[in-house]
């Protein structure tokens, strides 16, 4: 458990961060294999297994525009920095007065640079749009945010990413599910983390029975692997579409905590499932709070 995880600059709700060893561990991808995760979200689990060949996608324009600039060039860790440092100099003096500031600017703009400051200074690192696809998000309340520790802790996180540019052949592409998994063929690994059915959700989040069934026909008869994250149960219920469209899977779970939510009641453990289409590494329990189960076709 000491491999090192590289945390994207994007923060995202429901980050799988602390999931990323055991994905890792039961995913098989060579130099001739085409990664496509088209829930990318914050990208942090196809950043740590760097594939040779991946396509990123997402159907929040602003996630993908902040990388593709990031792979063009067009903003670097150094122009990161620059920024941050600017910026965070004028929330300091300014306090929520500049937050709201660069929200509208953002608004207007779309600057992936004022993204970046938004995601880092909002309210607990939330991404959320209105229905007019305005960010909405309110201020963190922490106007000494941009610490010099901090701001250089975000541009080590663009390094890693600039560093995988030059070597990884990645696409960042703003489709719809549907047309990302369209690419995939008997050389590719699918790896998906769709929004949780049944949890909150938003504008650039929403889902439903219709869209879960639609990814379970496409993953249900795709010719490669694939690897699909979602939640196994809480205390107060669990996730019925597992046991009736998912069963064909093999299953993995593990608990986790989500730090979310306005009030620490509503911050409460999950247990998360890795549902695939082959049968998972026992290697892997070691990690796990619960053993394996496994479902035949």
């Amino acid at each position: 458990m000491n491999e090192k995880i590289y945390v994207p600059p994007i923060k995202i709700q429901g980050i799988k961060t602390k999931l990323v060893p055991v994905i890792k561990k039961n995913v098989a991808v060579s130099e001739n294999t085409l990664w496509i995760e088209p829930f990318m979200g914050s990208g942090v689990v196809g950043f740590n297994v760097k594939p040779r060949k991946a396509i990123f996608s997402d159907i929040n324009p602003y996630i993908i525009d902040f990388y593709t600039n990031l792979k063009e060039k067009k903003i670097t860790s150094y122009i990161i920095r620059e920024f941050l440092e600017e910026h965070g100099k004028l929330l300091s003096e300014k306090d929520e007065k500049y937050y709201y500031e660069v929200r509208e600017r953002f608004n207007n703009e779309h600057n992936p640079l004022d993204f970046l400051f938004l995601n880092r200074s909002c309210f607990n690192g939330m991404i959320r749009f209105n229905r007019e696809y305005k960010f909405n998000v309110p201020y963190g309340h922490k106007p000494e945010r941009f610490s010099k520790a901090y701001i250089t802790k975000i541009v080590n996180q663009a390094k890693y990413i600039e560093e995988c540019l030059q070597i990884c052949d990645w696409r960042f592409e703003c489709t719809s599910f549907e047309e990302a998994l369209s690419q995939a063929d008997e050389n590719s690994f699918i790896y998906c983390d769709p929004p949780y059915i049944g949890r909150h959700v938003d504008y650039y989040d929403s889902w439903n029975e219709d869209d879960e069934r639609k990814l379970y026909e496409i993953l249900k008869n795709c010719e490669c692997r694939f690897m699909l994250s979602t939640w196994d149960h809480n205390d107060y219920r669990e996730n019925l579409y597992i046991k009736s469209l998912w069963s064909f899977c093999f299953k993995l779970t593990r608990n986790h905590f989500y730090h979310v939510g306005a009030k620490e009641q509503n911050r409460n453990s999950m247990v998360e499932a890795l549902l695939t289409n082959y049968e998972l590494s026992d290697s892997s329990n070691e990690f796990l709070n619960e053993n394996k189960q496994l479902y035949p076709a």
